[in-house]
């Protein structure tokens, strides 16, 4: 009885279809999946329809996208009012955001000699609606023979270090914590071994940060065990996640379902949390 809290789909940069990411969590044995797509929450509804046809609880979730020093930080939300029309409008604003981002980051390439347009990038989307993200650029490094995987696309040219990388202005993590907790639902840190950064952590709980992702394929030991820490020292809650966007060149990126997994307990306290945000409006 465990639960998956991070996972794609079509909806952003997963290849897998809200459905099939449903029928992936059903076939490794998950009770429980939550549906974070980047800035939106559009693969809910099918997913929801697809866990109820295989007994598996759909969390609706959501990861946004906020800039802090130049550098990415993603902020996790959970059991937020998804037809929220002021919730949707900001989101809205997000993916336009994460358009000119990708507009950068082809210019930069290019400034390398290496040519993709966004149409070719467009093309790799598995849903017509779905956001463009740098797993989409990648795609597209490796069809023309560029890099040979995911991950020398993102530590040659696309990641924080990468000779590719732009941040345009973004909503800063506090402004992604407000953001979820005004659409009535908790905020979770996503992948805080990625930043490298405590003190910010730190500020973002002294914030209003309702829990960290404490178990991620990004996280090591010492991560957990920091994290899991601070957790608990502030009260907050402890949750896990694969990060599943599916699988490119027949390689899962980043984890498998269930890689990262959570009791429902956390499940249920997260719901719990979510409700005095939900009481305030």
């Amino acid at each position: 009885m465990r639960a998956d809290l991070h996972s794609h789909t079509t909806a952003s940069d997963g290849t897998f279809t809200p459905r099939q990411v449903v029928e992936r969590a059903k076939a490794k044995g998950l009770a429980a999946l939550a549906i974070t797509d980047h800035d939106t929450v559009a693969g809910l509804a099918e997913a929801q329809a697809a866990g109820a046809e295989h007994g598996i609880e759909i969390v609706p979730g959501i990861e946004i996208s906020s800039v802090y020093n130049g550098h990415d930080v993603h902020v996790l939300g959970y059991y937020m009012n998804t037809v929220d029309e002021d919730f949707l409008v900001r989101l809205e604003e997000l993916r336009d955001v994460r358009h000119l981002r990708n507009k950068m980051m082809l210019a930069k390439l290019a400034e390398l000699s290496i040519h993709i347009t966004l149409d070719e990038v467009a093309a790799r989307k598995k849903d017509a609606a779905g956001n463009v993200g740098r797993p989409h650029i990648a795609e597209v490094l490796m069809e023309k023979g560029i890099v040979s995987s995911m991950e020398e696309a993102f530590s040659r040219y696309l990641g924080s270090t990468g000779a590719a990388y732009v941040n345009p202005p973004r909503i800063t993590p506090e402004e992604a914590i407000d953001l979820i907790h005004a659409a009535g639902g908790v905020a979770v840190l996503a992948h805080p071994g990625l930043y490298k950064n405590p003190e910010l952590v730190r500020t973002l709980i002294a914030y209003g940060l309702d829990g960290i992702e404490v178990y991620h394929p990004d996280n090591n030991t010492e991560d957990e065990v920091l994290y899991s820490a601070l957790a608990d020292e502030a009260g907050i809650s402890k949750t896990a996640g694969s990060d599943f966007h599916g699988m490119r060149n027949d390689i899962v990126f980043h984890a498998d379902l269930g890689n990262r997994s959570t009791p429902l307990t956390t499940v249920q306290e997260l719901r719990q949390r979510a409700q005095k945000y939900q009481i305030a409006l």
